[in-house]
């Protein structure tokens, strides 16, 4: 939430006289989105980010830029056969959100997965991980590991 609220406060400092296009480089697009110029110039190219350019420079409109920003891709609204894949109402997560929720390297949950001692099942290229595996797997594994550990 206080990104979104840094954004807003950058694009209302960047507006122009009422009646002007209010406009940005490619540098000050990647700064308001926080990331990297050739992020914005491959948008760009893949033309879902509408740019034009004067000349020399490639200058973006704020309005564009916005709503890019509100329809980038983002994992967490993937879909597989018309659903969510991570629908945490209903108790689906990806691999890295269940490494946050017990505290550990993403790669341990894959190595979990692989071995059978996480129940995990892949949905076209992603892995979703239920809640029900998540605590099946932290009782039967990771809270083991570390009452040995104190022993």
């Amino acid at each position: 939430m206080e990104k979104e609220t840094t954004h807003l406060t950058e694009i209302d400092s960047l507006e122009s006289a009422p009646g002007q296009k209010k406009v940005v480089s490619i540098t000050e697009a990647a700064r308001i989105n926080n990331v990297t110029r050739q992020a914005i110039y491959v948008a760009i190219k893949q033309k879902k980010l509408k740019a034009y350019k004067d000349t020399t420079r490639w200058t973006i409109d704020l309005d564009d830029l916005e709503s890019y920003r509100k329809q980038k891709y983002s994992r967490s609204k993937s879909m597989f056969d018309g659903e969510l894949l991570f629908d945490n109402q209903k108790g689906f997560y990806s691999v890295n959100q269940v490494a946050k929720m017990l505290n550990v390297p993403a790669q341990k949950i894959y190595y979990a997965t692989r071995v059978g001692l996480l129940k995990a099942s892949r949905k076209g290229a992603a892995w979703v991980i239920h809640t029900n595996d998540v605590r099946e797997y932290q009782e039967n594994y990771l809270n083991k590991k570390t009452d040995s550990e104190a022993m």
